[in-house]
């Protein structure tokens, strides 16, 4: 049923440490007032859905239930057509299982840390837990990342930094640039640095547990709420400090993975893929350096061909349905595309 991409319309989240790049960087249309930290492009979590863009009925066959799918939520489009979205495996899933989002952080954000799919359903209400990545669209010279604890870092010296108000010291930190990736498997102590425009992929969960927020106050001129004792509970002491991934080739020329875990698969996109397969499974692909044409059919061997252009800050999600496609890349593109992980 659905065979071609799907485009949504973002959720925008006003954070403290956002601001405007959103909408002078990315192009996105956010209100005009206000400070904006976060856009959320592809969610089903709850209350927060993505929402089809007007546009998008044409895209797809006459036998889609209802007369339109502008409006439609992607949590009703997965109840229509479950096996068609996330495909094989479909009634097993719950909700979509990744979300995808950009970040504008113009002011640091606190120090935290998220949970695992095990603490995370014993939560009230549960919830998923919460494994990303990061990929660095933009970053100002002074910018910094924080990733993991600096090695021999146990439990004990990091509850004496809390109370000492140092925890910024036990902190593995450096100073990224454009292009870069970097994974945080859930239990990761991190932070992100201001002056970064990231791209983040990450499981359909939105439970943060905070150690420390540079003493400062929220918009109302209250400090936000630690949540120091959670946080102690599911910190990973043994990982110790992350940087930034290693690039690794696939067999598709211009392609190279950046990340494989249990949760999800992202990969890098430089040059045209051409009848590239998504293999039954879905896809999200979003544009963070210049723009992308992608060509598909309404169904195999079809010539009934449409094309759907992605520009900076552009996403869509590529439906488990879908046959190939053609991915044409403009000179120094950079698309990024996450799957569920592979079987």
């Amino acid at each position: 049923m659905f065979q071609q991409p799907i485009r949504f319309e973002p959720l925008f989240r006003p954070y403290i440490w956002g601001g405007r790049n959103l909408e002078t960087r990315l192009h996105k249309q956010i209100p005009r007032e206000g400070v904006w930290a976060e856009s959320w492009e592809i969610v089903d979590h709850g209350a927060d859905q993505s929402i089809v863009q007007e546009n998008m009925r044409e895209n797809f066959a006459d036998d889609l239930p209802g007369d339109s799918l502008a409006g439609q939520t992607l949590r009703q489009l997965i109840e229509a057509a479950p096996e068609s979205i996330l495909g094989v495996g479909a009634l097993s899933q719950s909700q979509f299982p990744l979300l995808l989002k950009y970040l504008d952080c113009q002011r640091v954000l606190s120090i935290q840390v998220h949970p695992n799919d095990a603490y995370g359903a014993k939560m009230a209400p549960p919830d998923l837990g919460k494994t990303e990545a990061w990929y660095v669209v933009e970053a100002s010279a002074e910018a910094l990342i924080y990733a993991g604890l600096k090695a021999n870092v146990g439990r004990s010296e990091l509850v004496q930094a809390i109370a000492d108000g140092h925890i910024e010291s036990c902190l593995h930190a450096f100073r990224p640039r454009r292009g870069d990736c970097v994974f945080i498997p859930a239990g990761t102590v991190h932070a992100l640095g201001a002056g970064l425009i990231v791209a983040e992929i990450q499981q359909a969960s939105d439970t943060t547990f905070r150690l420390y927020d540079w003493n400062r106050v929220g918009s109302d001129g209250v400090p936000r709420p630690l949540h120091i004792d959670q946080a102690l509970d599911v910190i990973d002491f043994d990982r110790g400090p992350i940087s930034q991934v290693v690039p690794k080739p696939t067999k598709d020329p211009g392609r190279t993975n950046l990340v494989t875990c249990d949760r999800f698969v992202l990969d890098e996109v430089r040059e045209n893929l051409h009848s590239f397969s998504i293999n039954g499974r879905f896809a999200i692909a979003t544009v963070v350096q210049g723009s992308a044409t992608m060509k598909t059919s309404t169904s195999t061997g079809s010539q009934d061909s449409r094309t759907t252009r992605l520009t900076l800050g552009q996403s869509v999600l590529l439906p488990a349905a879908m046959g190939l496609i053609d991915i044409a890349m403009d000179a120094d593109s950079i698309l990024l595309l996450a799957t569920p992980p592979r079987s």
